[in-house]
């Protein structure tokens, strides 16, 4: 778990399986980030036990629950995740309508990175995303080039070098 003055970030759980549909399915996510196909709480449930399997219990990495330090209201998501077609984690966020723009982003993305690992960090986003290509370069990453991923879509890779 990550504290930060008004945040808390944690590994997701079944628990959050109403959230996890709720968030994949609002128009910001689908649009930017694509359809998941989670279509029921069974399918949000999945989701959950994918991101464990797949990310926590593998590379120790993966997207968590951002909530409301003074509700524990889930309001998003943040966090690295280790794809295939990079050679480091990239970071990924995604918030509720109504919370994005307000600062949420860029704490969490911080909370994050504050205590990275690695040497280079990346992230990607599509082109037509520019609420968060200004997040991500506010957040120390620097446009490299677009790459194509094994699905076919084309994202603007960001990149973020860490002198240790």
């Amino acid at each position: 778990m990550i504290a930060t003055t008004n945040l808390t970030l944690r590994r997701l759980t079944i628990n959050d399986a109403q959230f996890i549909f709720e968030l994949l399915n609002t128009p910001t996510w689908k649009q930017f980030i694509g359809d998941r196909n989670i279509n029921t709480l069974d399918d949000a449930e999945n989701y959950i036990l994918m991101m464990q399997k797949n990310f926590y219990d593998k590379y120790n990495l993966g997207l968590l629950s951002v909530s409301l330090k003074a509700t524990d209201e889930s309001i998003g998501l943040c966090g690295l995740l280790k794809r295939d077609y990079l050679d480091n984690p990239d970071i990924g966020f995604a918030f509720m309508p109504g919370y994005e723009g307000r600062g949420f982003g860029y704490e969490s993305c911080e909370a994050i990175i504050k205590d990275y690992p690695f040497d280079k960090l990346y992230a990607t986003t599509t082109n037509e995303n520019i609420r968060s290509q200004k997040l991500i370069e506010r957040c120390g990453l620097t446009y490299k080039k677009d790459i194509e991923t094994p699905e076919g879509s084309i994202l603007r890779l960001y990149e973020r070098i860490f002198i240790k």
